[in-house]
C-alpha cells in the first residue's frame, strides 16, 4: 500500500465520518426544532429548541467541512472536539437523572458521539502525516 493509497483512504475516513455527524446533527437538530420539550416548562423549551438551532448549525459546518475536507485540519479537530463534548453531557446526565426510556435508542445514540470523535481524530492526524511527505 502506498503511501497516496494510505493518504485518500484516511482523507475518506474522515470525510465519511464528517457527513455522518452533517447528517445526524440535520436530522437531530431539525426533529428537535419541530418537536422542542412541551412536556415541560417554557423556559426548558426555549432552551431545548436554541440547543437545536445550534445542533442543526453544527450539521452544516459537518457537511461542509466533508465537501472541502482537503483544506480542512484544525476544523476536523474542532468538531471532534464538540462532538466529544455531546458525548459527555450525554454521560454527565445519564449518571445524574438517569438512562431515559427506551434505553437502547440513547445508547444508540452515545455510541456515535463516544466513536465518531476517536475515529475522526486518529484518521485526521493520519491524513495530515501522509500528506505531509
Amino acid at each position: 500500500m502506498t503511501s497516496q493509497t494510505k493518504m485518500h483512504l484516511s482523507t475518506r475516513i474522515v470525510q465519511v465520518s464528517l457527513f455522518i455527524a452533517a447528517a445526524i446533527a440535520l436530522f437531530g437538530g431539525t426533529l428537535q426544532m419541530y418537536l422542542g420539550e412541551p412536556e415541560t416548562t417554557p423556559r426548558l423549551d426555549n432552551v431545548h429548541r436554541f440547543m437545536a438551532g445550534i445542533y442543526f448549525s453544527m450539521g452544516i459546518i459537518c457537511f461542509w467541512s466533508a465537501l472541502t475536507i482537503r483544506k480542512q485540519d484544525t476544523l476536523v479537530y474542532l468538531i471532534a472536539f464538540g462532538i466529544g463534548f455531546a458525548a459527555l453531557g450525554r454521560l454527565i446526565s445519564i449518571s445524574i437523572v438517569g438512562l431515559p426510556e427506551p434505553s437502547a435508542v440513547w445508547i444508540g445514540y452515545l455510541v456515535p458521539e463516544i466513536l465518531l470523535p476517536m475515529i475522526l481524530i486518529i484518521a485526521n492526524r493520519i491524513s495530515l502525516r501522509n500528506s505531509s511527505r
